[in-house]
């Protein structure tokens, strides 16, 4: 891949090692570049029906293999990308991993945009999600049911999908998906979340209409935090 075909600039975030951007300016490079994906991701792609839905995951997997491809010196194609233990069964069909965890990594994507971190040290989660325009889907815990009862109620869906991003990337992180009820994650729907005794919940900033969220294991964020050298 030539320095002359570079990845699209991301969205400024102020965030290290997370990537925001929007599907539509990457969509012709990611086209361009579509055989770096391996035949699992080229069989995946193929099963879309819809355009908007291959173009989201297109974009996206080509910007996660060249950032992996950046990480490691080796060539984007060349990345080997597959699956850790399920979480909830043992089976292969757990989190995203590349083997032996050189660089950790977690990607999501919503509506226009998709978001990917990455981390050396630990398991990553990440979620992005558009602001539901209609009812809102339940699945809070019931403090941040009450939450929401107090809002206005033109607030209530920022807030309900600041939770939801929450619970996600928490999710992705552990590899357990919808395995593990959400409505047992007490994160808040604040603009800042509720403290986790597990998790390091990091509001990623995104245009208006879209809520995302980084989470991190507690205890490494508090060490990276009292060793910034590392």
């Amino acid at each position: 891949m030539s320095s002359a075909d570079a990845l699209p600039e991301p969205l400024p975030t102020g965030l290290p090692d997370v990537h925001l951007a929007p599907v539509a300016p990457g969509l012709a490079h990611a086209e361009r570049h579509a055989g770096i994906l391996n035949a699992a991701e080229r069989a995946r792609l193929a099963r879309f029906a819809a355009a908007a839905d291959r173009d989201r995951y297109l974009t996206a997997h080509v910007a996660l293999r060249i950032l992996l491809g950046e990480r490691l010196g080796q060539r984007p194609e060349d990345v080997p990308i597959t699956h850790a233990a399920c979480a909830g069964c043992g089976g292969p069909h757990g989190r995203p991993v590349v083997p032996a965890d050189p660089v950790h990594f977690s990607l999501s994507h919503a509506g226009d945009f998709f978001v990917i971190a990455l981390s050396d040290h630990a398991v990553v989660g990440v979620d992005v999600e558009r602001v539901p325009a209609g009812p809102l889907p339940g699945a809070l815990h019931p403090e941040e049911e009450d939450e929401l009862s107090l809002l206005n109620p033109a607030d209530r869906p920022a807030a309900f999908a600041r939770a939801w991003t929450r619970k996600e990337a928490v999710l992705k992180a552990l590899g357990a998906g919808l395995q593990t009820d959400p409505t047992t994650l007490l994160l808040g729907t604040a603009p800042t979340p509720r403290p986790h005794p597990a998790w390091h919940l990091t509001p990623i900033p995104t245009p208006p209409s879209y809520a995302a969220t980084r989470a991190d294991p507690l205890l490494l964020h508090e060490g990276l935090e009292q060793d910034p050298g590392q």
